[in-house]
């Protein structure tokens, strides 16, 4: 959810008591730089810094930003994952952690970090930076042990009350009401037996929403009676599943195969000494911190888990490697096999859930970290963890190979954004395959690696490309397309030496392999480093000749048609304006025809420079509009912040000098985004430099100066909707 500047979760379901907490929260993130939320699993931490941020938002002059960390497996992402979650999409060659503490050494933001527990460490380490070089900075962490960072403030979150307070009884209230509007506590006896429940589970609020998601199938009463024997019951705990346990996961349903845990049989779950009611997977659970909240908790899993089919358990257990939200369509990819049909797997979806273990937000799926950790450890107890994983590893391959094959159809927006939306998966299939399949790991580092360049993601991209080419040898298309990936990132970096390197290795496999795309990749690659470095000339010969060498290449090939943007680049700095205008409308035409967006922004680019440079200002706005609104569309932060720029141009050139300062403004926070000054190519720089001076002599240098600062200082979302309006203040 967009607040009114950043980010932070929806809030989907009702947010029950907390108000001494919440008091206290805003006391400390007035008064402290840094507050870390600690209490275990399951009892709200998240839920209250949602709502704890949500209220301190306006006080921040940039907002307050969500990192969720819960899906990062170990510290490798958690500098990009921060770096995303604060809007930085850095372009350069820096140390990440130098990029990110420049990015924030001048906002006055709220960082909310959540699910930190198993990266104290680096989270500490990280903290410990950006807080000394970002004095504006507020940081507020849930986890389940304090992070030991100096200055920290700790504030421990208590369950629910649940004698003398009403919050635990109406949570569970709330949550039969989100499950069925007709249920209530209205039957005699039945808030007496909710009271009863919720006093069981110790006011933990993961318990009792678990617990109420349980009563379609019980009355209240008999509920309370389930959850009291269960609790009394001897062993209680996390793998005390009794008869209805794992049995029905095992192979074969009703006799232990391969896959089913140790212990396992037909008489129920024993433990390796072979009493009931200790299986080993009690011996997996962390009991050193709240060691009897977290038995609470656990038994309330345990027992959801009890309720749930064989199937649903199944499901459960096979949705825990993914690290993002899902749809149904990836829940039957990872985790079709077996006894799980793909039909099957969307009943035991909707299953999960109406017992609470999944939540759903629209066509989107997801689990919370701890009901996750649970299935994890059945996973393994099953023997499934590797299948699980390699089932994952092939989803996400697919997927990357039909992204990297509907680049210039219709769905290019769509296929973006999935591509976006999934990175974690993704780098979590590729550390998976480098290990275990290396010619999966290489073709899926050369089909995802553009995609990554162009959403900012340009460190993983050249990293993976690195090391998918040093795992082992490669040939053909695969290697030509991770050179392009290296040189291609390389570029956006601004290391055109690297780039220039890449580009000629390009050329060379895709010679040797008669790789046609390959080699029209290779002549973008090597023409756009030519035109960044003032080599117009070599860039248009070169791209020519390939063109032409390519012939059998369909028209609307990605690399056919950045080939051609090659071509218009080139015309435009050699100054044969009619020739690029012609090529310019012309690409756009064919990019229009097939739904492309990335490349046909770039021709509205040209367009808008040409028109700029043939002195017709108002069609140059006109189509830098254009090109914003494609690069807007593909959340492209360095389009938009060249595309800012001629549109500024363009308003400044028709007199309206207050409103080209403003759009200046956001491009400048723009190219702050991706840590660069002002790029592009070298005839661009001196256009800039002159309608600059148009807008400050229209308005003088005080006015010029105010509206920059406001253009600089704006949401970006708000300045790029401002500079997107048509009318001229002048």
């Amino acid at each position: 959810m967009m607040t009114k500047v950043g980010y932070l979760p929806e809030e989907t379901s009702s947010f029950v008591g907390r108000r001494a907490e919440l008091a206290r929260l805003h006391t400390a993130l007035t008064t402290r730089r840094m507050t870390t939320l600690i209490g275990p699993g399951g009892v709200g931490k998240t839920r209250l810094a949602v709502r704890a941020a949500r209220v301190a938002a306006d006080r921040y002059t940039d907002g307050a930003w969500w990192a969720d960390l819960s899906p990062l497996p170990d510290d490798g992402l958690l500098l990009p994952t921060v770096s995303d979650a604060v809007g930085l999409a850095d372009h350069t060659l820096r140390m990440p952690v130098e990029a990110l503490c420049e990015w924030l050494g001048d906002k006055h933001l709220l960082l909310v970090l959540d699910s930190a527990e198993h990266l104290r460490g680096p989270c500490s380490h990280l903290l410990a930076e950006i807080l000394t070089t970002s004095t504006g900075l507020t940081v507020l962490v849930t986890s389940r042990q304090p992070l030991g960072t100096r200055g920290e403030y700790v504030v421990e979150v208590p369950p629910l009350p649940v004698d003398g307070a009403p919050d635990a009884l109406q949570l569970f209230a709330d949550r039969l009401r989100a499950a069925d509007p007709r249920a209530g506590l209205d039957a005699p006896g039945d808030e007496a037996a909710a009271a009863e429940i919720c006093r069981r589970l110790e006011g933990i609020p993961l318990a009792i929403e678990l617990a109420a998601a349980g009563i379609g199938r019980h009355s209240v009463a008999q509920l309370a009676a389930r959850i009291g024997t269960r609790f009394d019951a001897r062993g209680a705990g996390l793998g005390a599943h009794g008869r209805s346990g794992v049995l029905s996961l095992a192979p074969g349903f009703g006799a232990p195969g391969p896959g089913a845990p140790r212990g396992t049989g037909a008489a129920g779950d024993y433990g390796d000494d072979g009493d009931p009611g200790t299986a080993r997977l009690d011996l997996l659970a962390d009991a050193t911190v709240w060691p009897r909240r977290h038995r609470t908790l656990r038994t309330a899993i345990g027992w959801s888990h009890e309720l749930c089919t064989p199937l649903e358990r199944l499901l459960w257990a096979r949705l825990t490697p993914l690290r993002t939200d899902f749809d149904e369509e990836v829940a039957r990819e990872v985790c079709a096999g077996g006894p799980l049909t793909p039909d099957e797997v969307d009943r035991a979806l909707q299953g999960l859930v109406a017992q609470s273990v999944v939540q759903r937000d629209g066509d989107r799926y997801r689990m919370l970290d701890t009901l996750r950790e649970y299935g994890r450890m059945w996973l393994t107890e099953l023997g499934e963890a590797r299948a699980a994983a390699d089932r994952h590893a092939r989803s996400f391959l697919d997927l990357a190979r039909r992204a990297h094959d509907g680049w210039t159809g219709p769905d290019q927006v769509s296929w973006y954004h999935k591509v976006s939306d999934t990175h974690l998966d993704l780098c979590a299939a590729l550390e998976h395959l480098l290990a275990h399949d290396i010619d999966g790991a290489q073709e899926m580092a050369g089909r995802v690696g553009f995609f990554w360049a162009c959403c900012g993601h340009l460190s993983e991209a050249r990293s993976y490309a690195r090391r998918a080419l040093d795992a082992g040898p490669v040939d053909g298309p695969h290697r030509t397309r991770l050179q392009w990936v290296l040189g291609v990132a390389a570029l956006l970096q601004g290391d055109f030496a690297t780039a220039e390197k890449h580009g000629a290795l390009c050329t060379a496999g895709a010679l040797y392999d008669r790789d046609d795309e390959g080699m029209l990749g290779a002549a973008y690659l090597s023409g756009l480093t030519q035109l960044m470095t003032g080599e117009p000339a070599a860039a248009l010969e070169a791209a020519g000749r390939v063109l032409r060498m390519a012939e059998s290449v369909p028209a609307d090939s990605a690399h056919r048609l950045r080939c051609h943007l090659i071509t218009v680049f080139a015309l435009t700095a050699l100054g044969r304006l009619t020739e690029s205008e012609a090529a310019a409308t012309a690409l756009r035409r064919a990019c229009e025809r097939g739904g492309e967006y990335w490349t046909r922004s770039y021709a509205d680019y040209q367009l808008a420079l040409i028109a700029l440079l043939q002195g017709r200002p108002a069609a140059s706005a006109a189509h830098a509009r254009s090109m914003l609104a494609g690069k807007h569309r593909l959340r492209d932060s360095f389009g938009i912040a060249l595309g800012l720029d001629i549109l500024a141009a363009a308003i400044a050139a028709q007199g309206a000098g207050a409103q080209a300062a403003r759009v200046y403004g956001t491009g400048h926070a723009y190219w702050r985004m991706v840590g660069h000054p002002q790029r592009g190519t070298p005839e661009l720089g001196p256009v800039r430099e002159r309608c600059e001076l148009q807008a400050r002599a229209a308005v003088g240098d005080e006015a010029y100066q105010r509206a920059f600062e406001r253009g600089q200082s704006d949401n970006a979302e708000v300045g790029l909707a401002a500079a997107l309006r048509t009318e001229l203040q002048l």
